[in-house]
């Protein structure tokens, strides 16, 4: 029995390995000498978690390579290294190599080839003539997967061009696709099995090493995932989708055409929506700083669209960026339009108009202006209070955009409300600008306050929310419309009044916000962003519900 330990991982097939064995000299063992630091070039891993490992003991799952050919090396001092390699696959656990390799600036390397498709290996190295001076290394074990996977593409909702099928979804809808992926296993092998799907409507695809890439689907258990989208445009569109295994491999990419009707069905203006289904979404950025708009509706954190980094203020990423919506200008909609202040640059408000239900790629964005004439709250003009910059943004700790002071889903450019200085203050809207600053609570200390602005409920009745960052407490303030046209902020006075909920503390959700009626029962939620970047949704401000990982 040698000293590696038998696991035996894969099938029951002999495997032939043909291996550059080094010729062993003559050389005396040096006493004393450890093997250390064995490792697979390249290293073995999983395309669906985005592990690497050697997995040089008992309990770690071998990783997968693509190729026949790894190179096996350790570190060591001693002239010679022995190196045994085990194929786990047969009855017998087979051993494919035993040979003695000369040690070259600390380093063995020994050189495989034609490893088989689909078997597991196990390896060891000792000291070579003299096992005994010193200890070898663990036993390491890997996977080899070397056939591509293959898969297909179905829908109901937008069927294949040509196959005579009437599409049941309209462009401007979410369409379920059917991706059913192969990856089959060799003869007396073991396939890695298809680890995800990577996929883009109407364009160029772009292939990662894992499944962690942004336009990424994973693949359950039998290989099959479902696929969300939303074609903007009417006509024809293409949907292409590559397979990858767990080793690496990826299919060819195929391409699913398929035809998406022009909806002339009205739609409802629903406040809070920026793709223009009806629906609020919630807008934050992925890892790669581009800005997921997610729908307030959705099971899971997969966005319906994307807005590229590229587009964000400074064309460095939305990451550091503050992004409002509640609203859009009268010549356009219904979509709401996008108000930014980027981290650097917080002099300046921009406006993004939303023309195409979420596509912002044809955009530039505009400056707005802040206001340098004050009005109470009878509309009469007043001096703005000491401490207020009239000059730009850079003053304002938080914004939020509370929705339209018309009741109903009247097409209007958002009202503001910000913090600065400690004091609040509500910005008038008009077309795509604001011309008046009111000030809300000059008195109460708002500046240990987060704000949050859940638009209105199905009566057309405003809400302000905000959580007391030392406490996790959530306050609810009613805004009530006036005749002259402006909210009646009255209720804002105290900051600590009117506490509905506790629990939301800063370190259960450094992010919280409300995006409107995600669940539809007519009333605003809150959602929130975890530590650990997952995203939670609640009804109301209770019944919390994990959707997953942020991207």
């Amino acid at each position: 029995m040698t000293l590696r330990h038998a696991r035996r991982i894969g099938g029951a097939t002999a495997a032939a390995l043909a291996v550059g064995l080094l010729a062993a000299p003559g050389a005396a063992a040096v006493p004393g000498n450890a093997v250390t630091d064995p490792k697979a070039l390249p290293t073995p891993g999983s395309a669906a978690t985005g592990v690497r490992t050697d997995a040089c003991d008992d309990t770690t799952a071998p990783g997968w390579l693509e190729v026949a050919n790894p190179v096996l090396t350790v570190s060591a001092a001693s002239p010679q290294v022995r190196f045994k390699v085990w194929d786990d696959s047969t009855p017998e656990h087979d051993k494919v190599v035993d040979t003695a390799v000369d040690v070259t600036g600390g380093t063995a390397r020994l050189a495989t080839s034609g490893l088989a498709d689909g078997h597991s290996y196990s390896w060891q190295t000792w000291p070579a003539y003299d096992p005994g001076s010193g200890k070898p290394t663990p036993t390491c074990h890997f996977r080899v997967d070397l056939t591509h996977p293959g898969l297909s593409v179905s829908s109901t909702d937008f069927p294949e061009s040509g196959s005579g099928t009437t599409p049941g979804k309209y462009a401007g809808e979410n369409g379920v696709f059917t991706i059913q992926g192969l990856d089959a296993a060799p003869a007396g092998g073991q396939a890695s099995g298809v680890a995800c799907y990577q996929y883009v409507l109407n364009g160029t695809l772009g292939v990662g090493w894992d499944c962690a890439s942004g336009h990424t689907v994973k693949a359950g258990a039998d290989g099959t995932a479902q696929l969300t989208l939303k074609p903007k445009d009417w006509g024809t569109n293409i949907l292409t989708v590559q397979a990858m295994d767990d080793a690496g491999n990826v299919s060819q990419p195929v391409s699913y055409s398929f035809y998406a009707p022009w909806d002339s069905r009205p739609k409802p203006a629903v406040p809070g929506d920026v793709d223009g289904d009806a629906v609020p979404d919630i807008l934050l950025p992925d890892a790669q700083g581009n800005l997921q708009i997610i729908s307030a509706a959705a099971e899971d954190t997969t966005p319906t669209s994307v807005v590229p980094a590229r587009l964000a203020p400074l064309h460095a990423g939305w990451q550091d960026d503050l992004v409002l919506h509640r609203g859009w200008a009268n010549v356009h909609g219904p979509g709401d339009d996008l108000l930014v202040r980027s981290q650097g640059n917080p002099q300046v408000l921009y406006s993004y108009a939303n023309w195409q239900k979420g596509d912002f790629s044809g955009e530039y964005p505009t400056l707005v202006y802040k206001p340098s004439r004050c009005i109470d709250a009878a509309a009469n003009t007043i001096p703005c209070p000491e401490g207020y910059n009239d000059e730009d943004w850079s003053g304002v700790d938080q914004i939020v955009a509370v929705g339209s002071r018309h009741k109903g889903s009247t097409p209007a450019w958002p009202g503001l409300l910000a913090v600065e200085n400690g004091k609040l203050y509500a910005y008038v809207e008009a077309l795509r600008s604001y011309q008046v600053a009111q000030p809300v609570a000059t008195s109460g200390d708002w500046s240990g306050y987060d704000l949050i602005a859940p638009g209105q409920d199905a009566a057309g009745n405003l809400t302000v929310w905000a959580r007391e960052r030392a406490t996790g407490a959530l306050h609810a303030y009613p805004v009530v419309r006036q005749d002259n046209g402006l909210l009646d902020f009255s209720a804002l006075a105290d900051p600590s009044a009117n506490v509905v909920a506790t629990g939301f503390t800063t370190a259960a959700y450094p992010t919280l916000g409300s995006s409107g009626d995600g669940d539809g029962d007519g009333k605003p939620d809150l959602w929130a962003v975890t530590p650990d970047r997952h995203l939670v949704t609640f009804s109301g401000w209770s019944a919390p519900t994990d959707l997953g990982a942020l991207r």
